[in-house]
């Protein structure tokens, strides 16, 4: 008995007629797209990949309006060598490390990157139709356009792990921050090479042991984060402007519900209330529990879990930004976290609490070497402080300077009484050097630790040391001020005169050279022969022991380069 024919073959003729209708209106499909037979499926692919590219290169990147490359050059140069053919598929099914590719950009948060930035969106739809539909699969688009994508996430991911995402600073010390389309397609190879893709990734990221402690804490932070979006408040706000405060508060009271920390929002908090609330949220966050708003309270309430992972994103750049192999020693000095470290070999030798400058008069950031040390130094005023600070004082009493300790010089080095010197006369500074003398009441203390730079800063002891006790620690006008100067002061010693006898040559002080000096309160200036290199830095977050910590942004530098560079993310 003869069957009915089968109603499958006219099924799938009727399937690709619809394919083909369907791709011939769409913006970046030809016909030729639908490909029934997979071994075809490459050479359609890479036909393709030549025309989009063609696109993108006379369009800024731009292929149509849900497709663009941000690496449209280094696309081109790439492909070439492989003649167009596609390195993420062949004959309908993905290569292994696609799916390697994938994950990483899926898990990029694990670098301190944001998986947006490498096309994951499109990448998550185009492999999930591509995964779960059979007719998708003959569709030669799909497979062109995961391709580039894929291929072009990873030229932002190299970049991106390289030199980061920061414009080149006045302090940067790396070389590389401009990478060629050579490094590109180097690296490229290299990682599509068979076992070579975490490798490859590890090798483009900074060897500094900080900046792989604090990628280790990433996990764990991502664990526990909560990605909510609270409420911002604006601080300080306009005191006496009664519509400016009851704004404030509101927020404020807002932000406070969010955390669970007050129950209302219908009305505005009475004192009482508030203080209530807001000591409910000092004690969840290990604050001092005063109950009172201020800038901290403020600080800390902005800083939630998306804007610390900002935070940890804009470190691991800031790593990038030094130079690829730090020196075999070094002085570490990081502002938020108030701390200077002696670095030897990657390790640790002391660690110091630090006061740095105010807001209003901030340590600069910079790279120098320190080259001489003065034991009971004297101190001439900057020509800053004396126009910000003491003139407008010595205005009104000419005898200001002297009722704290300061003297003032010609330039004959002659002193001058202030109580002659018409003061109101002067605006933008004046014709005399300010000076303390050197003892035990100077604002330098006993030390201070020369190197060269154009602000005339540097580290050095000083008069007010329970300041240290302090946990925010931001008092000075722009020096370092090291609790732990002796050991900063005799390891330099014990540094130059190890360097010095391993060269023959003589050795002209020692760290009991050091002590005898300062106990006679004798002023003495010290060459460094084997200076220190020292590095004051910007970092609000570190990693220990697989957690991270994270300091107060003392001078807001986080918040306008989150604002400039991660605003959208």
């Amino acid at each position: 008995m003869l069957r009915s024919p089968s109603p499958y073959p006219y099924y799938i003729t009727l399937l690709v007629i619809a394919l083909f209708l369907l791709s011939c209106n769409s913006n970046d499909t030809k016909k030729e797209d639908v490909v029934t037979d997979p071994m075809a499926m490459d050479k359609t692919v890479a036909a393709n990949i030549a025309s989009f590219l063609d696109a993108a290169a006379a369009h800024d990147g731009k292929v149509n309006d849900s497709l663009r490359f941000s690496m449209t050059g280094v696309l081109e140069k790439f492909y070439d060598e492989r003649n167009n053919m596609p390195c993420w598929s062949s004959k309908e099914k993905w290569q292994t490390l696609a799916d390697t590719l994938y994950r990483f950009i899926e898990q990029a948060e694990l670098q301190g990157l944001f998986p947006e930035d490498y096309h994951y969106s499109q990448l998550r739809q185009l492999k999930t139709k591509l995964d779960a539909d059979s007719i998708s699969r003959m569709d030669a688009v799909l497979w062109t356009r995961a391709d580039l994508l894929l291929t072009d996430g990873l030229v932002q991911v190299i970049k991106d792990l390289k030199v980061g995402r920061l414009r080149k600073d006045s302090v940067s010390l790396n070389k590389d921050s401009v990478l060629t389309t050579a490094f590109y397609l180097a690296t490229l190879r290299r990682i599509t090479a068979p076992e070579s893709f975490t490798a490859t990734i590890n090798s483009l990221q900074p060897a500094h042991k900080g900046y792989w402690e604090l990628k280790r804490g990433i996990r764990s932070f991502l664990d526990s984060m909560d990605r909510r979006v609270f409420t911002h408040i604006r601080y300080p706000f306009r005191r006496g402007d009664q519509k400016d405060s009851a704004y404030f508060i509101k927020l404020l009271q807002q932000r406070l519900a969010e955390s669970n920390c007050i129950g209302f929002t219908d009305r505005l908090p009475d004192s009482t209330e508030l203080a209530a609330a807001i000591r409910k949220y000092q004690l969840q966050k290990g604050l001092e529990v005063d109950g009172k708003y201020g800038r901290i309270l403020v600080g800390e309430l902005n800083n939630n879990d998306v804007e610390r992972f900002k935070r940890i994103a804009l470190t691991l750049d800031r790593y990038k930004q030094l130079p690829p192999v730090m020196p075999e020693k070094y002085v570490w000095v990081n502002l938020p976290g108030f701390y200077l470290r002696m670095i030897q070999r990657d390790t640790v030798v002391f660690e110091s609490r630090v006061i740095c400058g105010k807001p209003a008069t901030r340590t600069p950031l910079l790279n120098a070497e320190i080259s001489d040390m003065v034991t009971y130094p004297t101190w001439t005023v900057p020509t800053s402080i004396i126009v910000k600070e003491y003139l407008p004082k010595l205005k009104k009493n000419p005898n200001y300077l002297s009722r704290i300790g300061l003297k003032i010089f010609d330039g004959e080095g002659e002193e001058v009484d202030p109580a002659t010197v018409n003061w109101a006369k002067y605006t933008k500074g004046i014709p005399y050097k300010v000076m303390q003398g050197s003892g035990d009441d100077n604002s330098l203390g006993v030390i201070k630790f020369n190197f060269s730079n154009k602000y005339a800063v540097y580290l050095h002891d000083t008069n007010k040391r329970s300041l240290f006790r302090n946990a925010s620690r931001a008092y000075s006008h722009g020096c370092v001020r090291v609790q732990e100067w002796q050991k900063l002061a005799y390891y330099i010693a014990d540094n130059d005169s190890s360097q010095l006898s391993l060269k023959r040559e003589p050795v002209k002080y020692t760290a009991d050279s050091i002590r005898k000096w300062i106990s006679q309160k004798d002023r003495r200036r010290i060459d460094v022969k084997n200076r220190v290199p020292l590095f004051i830095r910007y970092f609000t977050c570190e990693g220990s022991g697989g957690k991270i910590r994270f300091y107060e942004d003392i001078y807001g530098e986080d918040k306008l380069l989150i604002e400039k560079y991660f605003a959208k993310k």
